[in-house]
């Protein structure tokens, strides 16, 4: 389950108090002041982390708070600092303050540190007071207070290729046919309710990070169906791989499908239309050789571009779509796009 929306609430830790303390020891009747500082309190750190593609494990407890520090002893002793509280997330990850609206942070590369709330700072002991004027200080700091803070964290998937498409177009066949993925796959439209990734092994250490997106309807750039909740996640992949339907159940046409689509991509705004797009008529296996190279054909001349023709469901045509998808996102990968390794 793809959990891409959610809110944590976060509490630093406070800092420890000074110490006041006057030394007291036989022989030394002037020891002076020796009150320890106290320590930090625990600052709360988002951490990028590659493995997680969900944020589904924050919502069961969404409470994160880090211990205080602790306060400062006699004979100089300074209290000890209390443990960051780490807190993983998947790359992809935007934060916003609840309460101002601002943008906190956007996590995007394995090993990230974001602290969202810093911990209070240990208050000075009277031994840090002391000086020739004022030789024995009878005052110290309190600790610094904690910082709550309410966040809503949105997870933007970050892939090298988006399979788009009207529904039941065959994208999660195709993802499951190239990808160790298991989406839902059925025949009827809309199976595919929240994105799934797979990552494709081309071999050689060649790895492709692929989305499955949900199916786009007319209206989507409006909000209709999935809409927005669609479109957000297409804008954080490098390439599109747009898969159309050779034999549509409804009996529409493939082009004007395609056309459908792209005008939903249009309208949501430039940064879909300047991706790479590679175009894939999906489902060949439903068709004869001279209707399927006659649709390429048509396809072709209106698009001035290659059309990759393959069958999911029986994998014949999918090496080589991929092997395009991989040439046309390297130059993403060389940029540092890719959350996987180069």
């Amino acid at each position: 389950m793809l959990v891409d929306r959610c809110t944590i609430f976060v509490r630093s830790g406070k800092g420890g108090n000074g110490c006041v303390s006057l030394r007291r020891e036989k022989y030394r009747p002037k020891g002076g002041p020796d009150g320890g500082n106290g320590g930090c309190g625990g600052d709360i750190v988002l951490v990028g982390e590659l493995g997680l593609s969900t944020l589904v494990s924050l919502t069961p407890r969404p409470h994160f708070r880090a211990k205080n520090g602790q306060p400062g002893l006699g004979s100089s002793k300074h209290g000890p600092n209390a443990d960051h509280r780490l807190i993983p997330v998947p790359l992809g990850t935007i934060v916003v303050d609840r309460e101002t609206g601002e943008s906190v942070a956007e996590i995007t590369t394995d090993g990230e540190q974001v602290i969202v709330a810093k911990g209070g700072r240990g208050g000075y002991g009277n031994e840090h007071f002391k000086s020739a004027i004022n030789q024995t200080p009878r005052e110290a700091e309190p600790g610094g207070d904690w910082i709550e803070r309410t966040l809503d964290l949105e997870l933007k998937l970050l892939a090298d290729v988006g399979l788009v498409g009207l529904p039941n177009a065959g994208k999660s066949t195709l993802l499951a046919a190239i990808t160790a993925a298991r989406p839902k796959i059925a025949a009827y439209p809309f199976t595919t309710k929240s994105p799934h990734l797979g990552i494709a092994e081309l071999g050689a250490e060649r790895r492709l990070v692929v989305a499955d997106l949900p199916g786009l309807i007319e209206g989507a750039a409006d909000g209709a169906g999935m809409g927005h909740d669609f479109l957000r996640h297409v804008e954080r992949t490098a390439v599109l791989l747009h898969v159309i339907d050779a034999a549509p159940i409804d009996g529409s046409d493939p082009l004007e499908n395609w056309r459908l689509i792209r005008g939903e991509l249009e309208a949501f705004g430039d940064i879909l239309t300047q991706k790479i797009e590679l175009v894939l008529l999906n489902k060949c296996d439903l068709i004869d050789e001279d209707t399927r190279d006659a649709m390429v054909a048509s396809l072709s001349s209106v698009l001035g571009r290659d059309v990759y023709t393959a069958s999911g469901e029986y994998g014949v045509g999918v090496r080589e779509v991929m092997e395009a998808v991989w040439q046309a996102a390297r130059p993403s990968r060389a940029a540092g796009w890719s959350t996987d390794e180069k």
